[in-house]
């Protein structure tokens, strides 16, 4: 019964979804190119919001849990398990004080109404994974960026989406690049929880029901740790609170 339901609930999401992309793709080009960087950035926090909301078709809820302080005026590294596509939004959405920028696979970088546009415009990079020395070199580029802006940088180190919620071994060398060259920067652990959910029937349609949580845990310092110690220690702090 809930499948059958999901169908038109997802035609709903989609439709309003995929309004959202093509109206605020124009509007990211004349806010960065008539106002600039701030101008752009608060279009695309808008667009965020509007693209979590869509989700309130399938009855998904969300709870983003934050209890820390974080400071706006040092470089952020934020670090996450990743379940779907529908975990992008609600960081940039939740977290928009400190301007999320995004290390993304190259693919998304073209084809994508308003979020391929943002990707190359907004401070983000986009990496070839075929391509080690590129993807290095691109995000030891954000590093730097970060660390001139005191902005935030969200990094995926499974690589890519667990489907079924368990978590993947994470992938050190990004994460290191980013200690390495971002010596300043707190790094952020969050976890999430049921994003998964949204594609337990696939594509299509998507799931209902949903209460997908967000949980930021106590930031920690890179110039406090070894870079071992501290990839073992933010890797188990997300990992633990998986459920």
């Amino acid at each position: 019964m809930a499948k059958l339901l999901a169908y038109p609930l997802s035609i709903l999401y989609f439709i309003f979804f995929g309004l959202s992309l093509l109206v605020f793709h124009p509007i990211q080009w004349f806010c960065l190119n008539v106002f600039g960087y701030q101008a752009h950035k608060k279009s695309v926090d808008i667009l965020n919001w509007f693209l979590v909301r869509s989700t309130h078709f399938l009855g998904t809820r969300y709870s983003f849990r934050n209890s820390h302080s974080i400071p706006t005026d040092k470089p952020i590294i934020i670090v996450s398990n990743h379940q779907s596509m529908n975990d992008i939004p609600p960081i940039i959405w939740f977290m928009r004080k400190h301007h999320a920028k995004f290390i993304s696979k190259k693919e998304l970088g073209k084809g994508i109404p308003s979020v391929s546009y943002n990707l190359r415009h907004g401070g983000s990079v986009l990496i070839d994974r075929k391509d080690p020395v590129q993807s290095i070199n691109a995000i030891k580029q954000i590093a730097g960026y970060i660390e001139t802006h005191n902005r935030a940088v969200v990094i995926f180190p499974e690589g890519s989406r667990s489907r079924d919620g368990n978590p993947k071994a994470f992938k050190k060398r990004g994460l290191e690049t980013l200690f390495k060259h971002a010596p300043n920067a707190l790094v952020v652990p969050i976890t999430i929880n049921n994003s998964w959910k949204l594609l337990r029937y696939g594509k299509f349609p998507y799931g209902i029901g949903t209460h997908i949580t967000f949980d930021v845990h106590q930031p920690i310092p890179v110039s406090d740790h070894e870079i071992t110690d501290l990839l073992i220690k933010v890797e188990s702090t997300i990992k633990q609170a998986i459920i």
